[in-house]
């Protein structure tokens, strides 16, 4: 099993920039693929990006592809979430996900992970 802990949220104006990190402990984060999910108040949970294992394969939601970065430090048991051009539209509690996985194939749905974090809330003021 594995436990996820998120961290990097915060206040940022619009235009800016944050970089969102997934830590993970208890197990080797190689063996999973990992995902990037954000929930606004009042909203369904929605995927943001994805990358599998071995960082080889990456996703991104139409809505933040040319502007979130998702990379990986197997070594470091992290997953980053590199976020620039930040809109007001991008508030929301971030979370990350991971799947047991050492295939190229990057999850994109909620109920593909097996594993959450808690989140953490990200604030964009315009």
């Amino acid at each position: 099993q594995v436990q996820l802990v998120e961290s990097g949220g915060g206040l940022v104006q619009a235009g800016g920039s944050l970089r969102l990190s997934c830590a993970a402990s208890g197990r080797t984060f190689s063996g999973y693929a990992v995902g990037w999910f954000r929930q606004a108040p009042g909203k369904a949970r929605e995927f943001v990006a994805a990358i599998s294992w071995n960082g080889a394969k990456t996703y991104y939601a139409d809505s933040v592809k040319g502007r979130f970065t998702i990379s990986r430090d197997n070594g470091k048991n992290t997953v980053y979430l590199q976020m620039n051009s930040l809109k007001p539209e991008d508030t929301a509690v971030y979370y990350c996900a991971a799947l047991r996985s050492y295939s190229d194939y990057v999850p994109t749905g909620r109920y593909e992970y097996d594993y959450w974090g808690q989140g953490t809330q990200v604030t964009v003021s315009s």
